[in-house]
């Protein structure tokens, strides 16, 4: 009769040991979702500043602001 309470108890740890597997594989993904976003953000960032520098070289050309030279 021993045998009945830990074999309950060692499937209950079963269960648990995979539903922590599962969640570690889930935070795994997350993270390298979250990874690729922050690299995209970047490359957006990257886009804005040169579209900044862009408008800025056509507003000195136009005369439209004050030459910094």
């Amino acid at each position: 009769m021993s045998d009945g309470p830990d074999n309950l108890v060692l499937a209950m740890l079963r269960r648990m040991d995979g539903k922590l597997d599962r969640g570690l594989e889930e935070l795994h993904d997350i993270k390298v979702r979250q990874t690729a976003v922050e690299e995209n953000m970047a490359g957006v960032h990257r886009r804005i500043d040169r579209l900044d520098e862009r408008f800025q070289r056509v507003e000195r050309r136009l005369e439209l602001t004050e030459a910094t030279r």
